[in-house]
């Protein structure tokens, strides 16, 4: 049993969970909690080492078994080491230590949903849960956003970074994939274009959405995408960029439904 927080294995786990350069530069990241681990594990993506608690409950002891059974490495750690490698206050008792993998867009995307400076990690964890949710193809996080590798993203995420493409590229790859793709992009902005229940969301497109305080970004807005808004007629100024995205996501859902 591991139980000196400066072991350097735990060193290791802690410097990933904290640090989005450490993650880059290992290609790894951390998943944690029971229901994390068993997306990873349904996922097939490679588990490099897994840190458990005596006390982990059922269903962990099983996530445990098959990650052995594939031969994972499996420490037992102290309660007070898992406390120390938790990025959150009541751990589970299991942290996995999991292989980095570089996503690629399908081969013909239909609803893709970029992030343009999304900075805040839940918002960013709602964004691709939502995309996943809504059958999206691709989320595409443009510079300036949260590292989707990051333990408050995957958590708001609900894995679906397992389940979804999620690439990191600039403006300039981004742009070539609306030539290369056929997609209309569309950029949501605050009472700006048409309003988002009156425009064509059942063509293959691109939702762009923007960050929290600043809105979209001068390259966003450079990219050639048609801005559409969200009527509000209530006193609230805007909404926040997952609630939006959102509701964009599943307009286009609820477009495509009543055309089928």
């Amino acid at each position: 049993m591991i139980t000196s927080v400066k072991n350097p294995k735990v060193q290791r786990m802690r410097a990933l969970q904290s640090r989005a350069r450490e993650r880059r530069a290992e290609n790894a990241f951390v998943v944690e909690g029971v229901r994390l681990a068993e997306e990873a594990l349904a996922s097939g993506w490679p588990v490099r080492q897994t840190f458990y608690t005596r006390e982990l409950d059922q269903r962990g002891q099983s996530i445990l078994a098959a990650l052995q059974v594939a031969g994972v490495a499996a420490e037992e750690i102290s309660a007070e080491v898992m406390e120390a490698c938790s990025d959150t206050k009541t751990p589970q008792g299991i942290l996995l230590e999991v292989e980095r993998r570089v996503a690629a867009m399908p081969a013909s995307p239909g609803l893709v949903l970029i992030l343009d400076g999304v900075s805040d990690p839940g918002n960013v964890g709602t964004l691709l849960r939502s995309a996943a949710a809504a059958g999206a193809d691709a989320a595409v996080l443009a510079p300036g956003s949260a590292d989707p590798f990051g333990p408050k993203v995957l958590r708001s995420g609900m894995g679906a970074l397992f389940r979804l493409a999620v690439l990191e590229l600039d403006w300039e790859h981004i742009r070539s994939l609306f030539a290369e793709h056929g997609l209309q992009a569309f950029i949501a902005e605050a009472n700006r274009g048409i309003p988002f229940d009156q425009v064509d969301l059942t063509q293959k497109l691109a939702f762009i959405v923007g960050g929290e305080t600043q809105g979209p970004s001068p390259a966003a807005l450079a990219s050639g995408a048609q801005p559409v808004h969200i009527p509000m007629p209530g006193q609230i100024e805007s909404l926040n960029a997952a609630t939006a995205g959102s509701l964009l996501l599943f307009e286009a859902v609820r477009q495509r439904r009543a055309a089928a």
